[in-house]
């Protein structure tokens, strides 16, 4: 199978002898196991991936998806190994990854020059075909045949067509001269994914594809991967594209046997399965939790027993008391073995999110917004009040001005015209798209004990009222602990949230709250930020986030 990697990259190929193979196609994944330090991210994984498959790769950041895509393609270095397990591989595929690097030299024409380098060359051999063919040369009507098969199933003609369109399509750069050094980060995104939709190949394997696409640069590619007539292999947190385009779910977060769970039908059957799963794995932890609480209760009854309850009433004989204490002893040691031999097999399941109970009566005012602007990103004026219970959705194109209004709101950045007050009682947490700069040995433990002394200090939230790390639900007790320079970029948004919370708000803005969390727990927190007393402002262009706040109030911005 030839795989191309339009970046640039040593590990990109492009054969003309590795051709589409069409419905024969395939990618064939057989007991994958791969160990990163002292972390299994999968064991004994297996699948396959066709002509057919729309399979999305899904679960928290830094359970093992781009690792997993990677092994798939076969590309990379040792990172990219499995521990064990083998992949057979049929036909042609595309993969784009997350990183992409750009040599100082390299033109938009560079990308494009890749993605249809093999069509070119079969439209070249070809022709050379046709004039052997002419000149009456010895075997050349097998080359001519094999010339004309490689560029039909190259679709060679249409090739350079095809990446113009997807470039359009994309809103990314057609000008082939110009360097991408020069360009955007998105820009240069737009432009590699763009080659990958024009060129041919049988199975394309996609990470986090949406990323720096606007609105009709997303449904373009909804529509290209859609239509597409083979495989597509999708890592993506965008939970519309995926519940617009997959079909097949490989699950990779925790399991109650630690098995990578696979669930087909769409996205509805896979958030159904997943909740099932979950359920079951919860009751059967607390049933193994209240058998071994059980078990404990009857040892220490059986200690209770001998040490006083097993004596006989004041004026018993010695011989009674001697009959009596070996069978009280034999019970204790039945109760205790059965103990020793009772094991909690089942691990605890993950924790959901707990949003915190809010101590404030609805309609309270809390803060107050007067014709606020700011020069160059937020050109008309802003007015708004909100009170406690309050809901707003700030919409608007990149750009727009969300998250300049949302800081201007939390008072992190001074607005030129008008003002924003906070009235009395009002307890605010921003959870900004970006995560502090926190010290990199620093753990959620420390950082949440230093954010509560600090707003105890500042007389904003009583020692009482603090929200413990544990409660929200956000962190594991490992993940507690852990430095968050080892944490991955979902744990550490995860932490934001959780320290954001500890103060208890009531008057909560949220800056693309989506970015770099599960569609799972993307769902918990909306489900959360419906039902709490605190005012609510969220800034987003996810689209499902928007499906799912359709009936909030709405702050278009132009």
């Amino acid at each position: 199978m030839s795989f191309v990697d339009p970046i640039g990259t040593s590990d990109a190929t492009s054969h003309t002898d590795h051709l589409p193979a069409g419905d024969l196609a395939q990618i064939r994944a057989e007991s994958l196991t791969v160990v990163r330090g002292a972390r299994t991210l999968f064991t004994d994984l297996s699948l396959t991936v066709d002509a057919r498959s729309r399979l999305a790769l899904v679960g928290e950041n830094g359970r093992g998806k781009t690792t997993l895509l990677h092994l798939l393609a076969g590309v990379g270095g040792e990172e990219d190994t499995p521990d064990h397990g083998t992949v057979h591989r049929v036909g042609t595929a595309a993969l784009t990854r997350q990183a992409m690097r750009v040599g100082a030299t390299e033109t938009v024409g560079t990308l494009v020059d890749e993605a249809v380098g093999a069509s070119r060359a079969a439209i070249a051999a070809l022709d050379r075909a046709t004039e052997a063919l002419t000149a009456g040369s010895p075997g050349a009507d097998d080359a001519y045949a094999t010339a004309l098969d490689a560029a039909t199933r190259l679709d060679a003609w249409d090739a350079d067509r095809r990446v113009d369109v997807a470039l359009e399509g994309l809103g990314a750069c057609t000008d082939r001269d110009r360097l991408l050094g020069t360009l955007s980060v998105g820009q240069r995104y737009r432009v590699r994914l763009a080659c990958v939709l024009g060129a041919s190949h049988d199975l394309w394997l996609l990470d986090e594809p949406t990323n720096h696409l606007d609105a009709d640069g997303l449904a373009y590619l909804t529509e290209r991967l859609r239509a597409h007539p083979g495989g597509i292999v999708l890592v993506s947190h965008d939970r519309t594209l995926l519940r617009d385009v997959a079909r097949e779910f490989v699950d990779l977060d925790p399991t109650e046997d630690g098995q990578v769970r696979t669930y087909a039908g769409g996205y509805d059957a896979w958030q159904d399965g997943r909740r099932r799963d979950r359920a079951r794995w919860e009751a059967e932890h607390a049933a193994q939790e209240a058998e071994h609480r059980r078990l404990d209760e009857a040892v220490q009854q059986a200690r209770d027993r001998l040490s006083t309850g097993w004596r006989p009433e004041k004026g018993t004989g010695k011989h009674a008391r001697q009959s009596r204490a070996p069978g009280v002893v034999r019970a204790l040691h039945r109760d205790q073995e059965a103990l020793e031999a009772h094991r909690v097999s089942v691990p605890p399941p993950p924790p959901r999110l707990r949003w915190p109970e809010v101590r404030v009566r609805p309609g309270v005012p809390l803060l107050r917004c007067q014709q606020v602007t700011v020069e160059g990103r937020l050109a008309t004026p802003v007015s708004l009040d909100l009170a406690a219970g309050d809901r707003l959705v700030v919409t608007g194109a990149n750009g727009a001005g969300k998250s300049t209004l949302v800081r201007v709101l939390a008072g992190e950045l001074e607005p030129d015209t008008g003002g924003v007050r906070h009235l009395s009682g009002a307890r605010l947490a921003h959870v900004g798209q970006e995560v502090a700069a926190w010290p990199g040995d620093a753990t959620a433990e420390r950082l949440h004990a230093e954010r509560v002394e600090r707003l105890v200090r500042q007389g904003l939230l009583a020692a009482g009222d603090a929200v413990g790390l544990g409660a929200t639900g956000l962190l594991d007790r490992e993940a507690r602990r852990t430095p968050v320079g080892r944490m991955s970029e979902g744990q550490r948004r995860r932490l934001d949230l959780a320290l954001h919370l500890a103060g208890r708000p009531n008057l909560v803005l949220l800056d693309e709250p989506t970015n770099h969390l599960a569609a799972w727990l993307v769902d918990e927190l909306t489900a959360a930020i419906r039902t709490t007393r605190a005012a609510v402002v969220v800034a987003t262009h996810d689209r499902q986030l928007l499906r799912d706040l359709a009936d909030w109030p709405t702050l278009p911005l132009p």
